[in-house]
């Protein structure tokens, strides 16, 4: 590898590492502003996500010139591929980010209803661990925590199904909680969107270290 690429690869980490404390700042905000009912941090998840969008952009255009300059192959090759499909499934991050930070805004002007601690605590947690561990594999090229974040998206799937039950209890018991219902149910599955994305980068990991495609094998 030529210094100067080795430079190159070394900035282009650093910028994926920049949006990725960019994504988890929205979402931690927009988990936030869902359960302490705070529109004013939702607002804040807003601007975030177009510092998100310009980033991404910016990250997508310094690839491709890396691979017209360069001309990688192997490992760089695959790690530049890699950072494309990352920089991708993070601004689609920001974009769930910002559907839950609208839906709190929504919630917070409706009178709240019970939900299982599973949907209040047990889900943002997962969501947020799930995030952090992806992108932590990612720096340290880690297969074995990319593995793990891969195995704790079945929970994740099991919390949002059990949503559904949820919400069609809630609308059964009253007509009148539809729309509180049908917001709820649209943070959860975003939540749930955002681990399938976490899962996505623990998969590109694993291309990246081990030249493994694991996406679709179920």
């Amino acid at each position: 590898m030529s210094l100067h690429l080795q430079r190159d690869l070394e900035t282009l980490k650093k910028d994926l590492l920049q949006l990725g404390n960019l994504v988890e700042t929205a979402i931690n905000h927009a988990i936030l502003a869902l359960h302490n009912r705070e529109p004013g941090l939702a607002e804040r998840v807003l601007q975030i996500e177009l510092e998100i969008n310009e980033k991404e952009v910016y990250i997508e255009e310094e690839c491709l010139k890396l691979l017209a300059l360069h001309q990688p192959v192997a490992v760089d090759l695959r790690f530049i591929v890699a950072v494309l499909k990352v920089d991708n499934d993070l601004e689609r991050m920001g974009d769930f980010a910002k559907n839950i930070a609208r839906r709190a805004m929504d919630l917070a002007r409706m009178q709240p209803v019970p939900l299982s601690s599973d949907f209040v605590t047990e889900l943002p947690n997962l969501v947020r661990t799930m995030v952090r561990k992806s992108l932590d594999s990612l720096v340290a090229l880690d297969v074995e925590l990319a593995r793990n974040v891969i195995k704790m998206d079945k929970r994740v799937d099991e919390i949002n199904a059990q949503m559904y039950v949820e919400v069609q209890k809630l609308i059964e018991e009253d007509v009148g909680r539809i729309a509180v219902a049908l917001n709820l149910l649209s943070c959860s599955r975003h939540m749930e969107r955002i681990a399938d994305l976490s899962t996505n980068i623990a998969e590109d990991v694993l291309f990246m270290v081990e030249g493994k495609v694991m996406r679709h094998r179920g």
